[in-house]
């Protein structure tokens, strides 16, 4: 039996209290808290299950045998795990007594299933008109941020723009763990590594990003921007990389890119706070913020434009498109999409150089059409 069946092999017996669940296509994400109090999603939803491991004892053992398959280490001075299983799957692990309700476990599903633009529209995520105002986006090279919280679906909307790419390009993908499908013809693929247990060996997000500068990358996607590589994202927007992309947590476009700010803050280079922020508004063209919402939806609720700076010294976020009212219809889902707000983006005019069919009445309010 090769290696790879034995370490499948393994996580199958180590969660075989939760295997139904692991095998049901239905579940998004399985969270443990604990060994008898074991919840799902399910198209959004939170459900509790029945499923339970014998005990606190049980639910450790298999949590320590994954972390040893994937070559990590979980016990006391080692509280967390955060890894990959063989299927893709996301699995993060908190320990007690950090955990005070016992080993904590959240296992996010990889879905093998690749969304197109037209099935992304149908599902009610963006509308026409939004989508193809993204993929004019892609087209020009523009270097988007995509910003939501935990579970919004920043992955699957960064994995949808990175299929948009015009062909010819060579993208290099790096990441935490790897999840984006991405269906391109040249994509290079980059994963971070841990410390060994001599405390070396550990390569970063960051240092991936300082790498794939020197391997000729026509465009960066990076999986999720959370610390000081956020600097050089930016130096790598601002060097002649156009259309990268990127993920941060926030709750809104404002809110994103003042994060960006100060995880770029975090690096090491000597640079001013005034050249820094130049650097930032000079880097991101577009912010598209995506949202979970109480019906279990996942929408864009705006794409936005960062153009210049307020009176205030602020950065100037602008919304090209932004969610209208959502009403709730009967079946407790709610209704409604992205509506343009009226402002042109700054690059209307490369639109039309390049002849693009997406006219200046795609962005009026839809009163004044």
């Amino acid at each position: 039996m090769d290696q790879g069946q034995v370490f499948k092999d393994t996580i199958k017996q180590s969660l075989a209290p939760v295997l139904i669940l692991l095998d049901d296509p239905t579940v998004s994400e399985i969270l443990i808290n604990g060994p008898h109090d074991i919840f799902v999603e399910r198209k959004g939803k939170m459900e509790k299950t029945t499923c339970q491991f014998p005990d606190e004892d049980s639910l450790r053992a298999a949590i320590t045998s994954i972390a040893q398959s994937v070559g990590r280490r979980i016990h006391a001075d080692e509280p967390r795990l955060d890894a990959r299983l063989p299927d893709g799957s996301r699995i993060a692990v908190v320990i007690p007594p950090c955990a005070r309700n016992g080993t904590t476990v959240s296992i996010r599903k990889f879905t093998k299933s690749k969304i197109t633009l037209a099935e992304y529209i149908k599902t009610g995520a963006i509308n026409e008109d939004g989508a193809r105002f993204l993929d004019i986006c892609m087209f020009l090279g523009k270097n988007i941020i995509v910003s939501g919280g935990t579970g919004s679906g920043k992955t699957t909307l960064l994995s949808l723009l990175s299929s948009r790419i015009p062909k010819g390009q060579r993208l290099i993908v790096i990441e935490d763990s790897s999840e984006l499908q991405v269906e391109y013809e040249h994509v290079v693929f980059f994963e971070t590594q841990m410390a060994n247990e001599n405390g070396k060996g550990e390569v970063s997000i960051r240092d991936l990003v300082k790498s794939s500068l020197r391997l000729r990358p026509d465009r960066i996607i990076v999986g999720e921007v959370r610390s000081s590589e956020a600097l050089e994202l930016i130096n790598a927007m601002n060097t002649g990389h156009k259309g990268c992309l990127g993920t941060v947590h926030a709750n809104s476009p404002e809110d994103a890119i003042v994060r960006l700010e100060a995880l770029a803050q975090g690096g090491d280079a000597k640079i001013s706070e005034k050249a820094l922020v130049s650097q930032v508004q000079s880097a991101i063209d577009l912010i598209v913020q995506i949202s979970r919402y109480s019906d279990g939806s996942r929408r864009v609720a705006a794409i936005s434009e960062v153009s210049g700076f307020n009176e205030d010294g602020s950065y100037n976020v602008v919304p090209i498109f932004q969610l209208g009212r959502l009403v709730r219809k009967a079946d407790g889902s709610l209704q409604g999409q992205l509506e343009p707000s009226g402002q042109l983006p700054s690059f209307m005019q490369e639109i039309e150089d390049n002849n693009l069919p997406f006219s200046r009445t795609k962005f009026q309010q839809v009163a004044e059409r």
